[in-house]
């Protein structure tokens, strides 16, 4: 069984880690845990109207942002991955600078050290050099920055196959192949 950390904090896009979680309940050998954060389940609410139990409905197990001694805060927990969508500055700027007052910067801390995979949609335009910094400083300790940017040689019909195209592209990243989301590049002859 593979797992799978998934955060949501509290930038726009909450729709992002609502559909990756989604799309992962259809998996069968994929266990999500999810970590709400407060910001996050307001954002939730305000963009999508799910109430926080509705949310946290999605997720085989989830586990409360304060929660330090959670299971998902030690390297010992063996995980494939994990996913923060969105990531807001603020998360973003923690994670950079190690500074893991909450259950969201501290399983991202974990994921660096024991060299797994941490996959940052950070949500925020325009960037001011703090950010572009920050990115770079996660980046050069292994984090995958991949802000939900549409493509649109899809030719994408509606916000859904905009989401599910930027969603299917992290499922890639995790090697999470047996669900398909993605429209694939066949060139411009085809």
């Amino acid at each position: 069984m593979r797992k799978i950390i998934i955060a949501i904090t509290g930038a726009t896009g909450s729709i992002y880690g609502t559909r990756l979680l989604e799309i992962l309940q259809t998996v069968d050998d994929v266990e999500t845990h999810l970590i709400l954060s407060n910001a996050g389940a307001l954002t939730a609410q305000y963009e999508l109207n799910m109430d926080k139990q509705e949310l946290m409905s999605l997720a085989d197990v989830t586990h409360h942002p304060k929660d330090i001694g959670a299971s998902i805060s030690s390297g010992s927990f063996i995980t494939d991955g994990m996913v923060i969508a969105p990531c807001s500055m603020k998360t973003l700027g923690s994670i950079a600078n190690g500074i893991a007052d909450n259950l969201v910067s501290r399983a991202a801390d974990v994921i660096l050290k024991e060299r797994r995979k941490l996959i940052l949609m950070v949500r925020e335009t325009p960037l001011n050099l703090v950010h572009l910094r920050n990115m770079t400083t996660l980046s050069e300790m292994g984090a995958i920055i991949a802000p939900p940017v549409p493509a649109f040689y899809i030719q994408p019909k509606s916000i859904d196959d905009i989401v599910n195209h930027s969603v299917g592209r992290i499922l890639d990243t995790l090697d999470i192949s047996n669900v398909d989301y993605v429209a694939r590049w066949q060139g411009l002859s085809k």
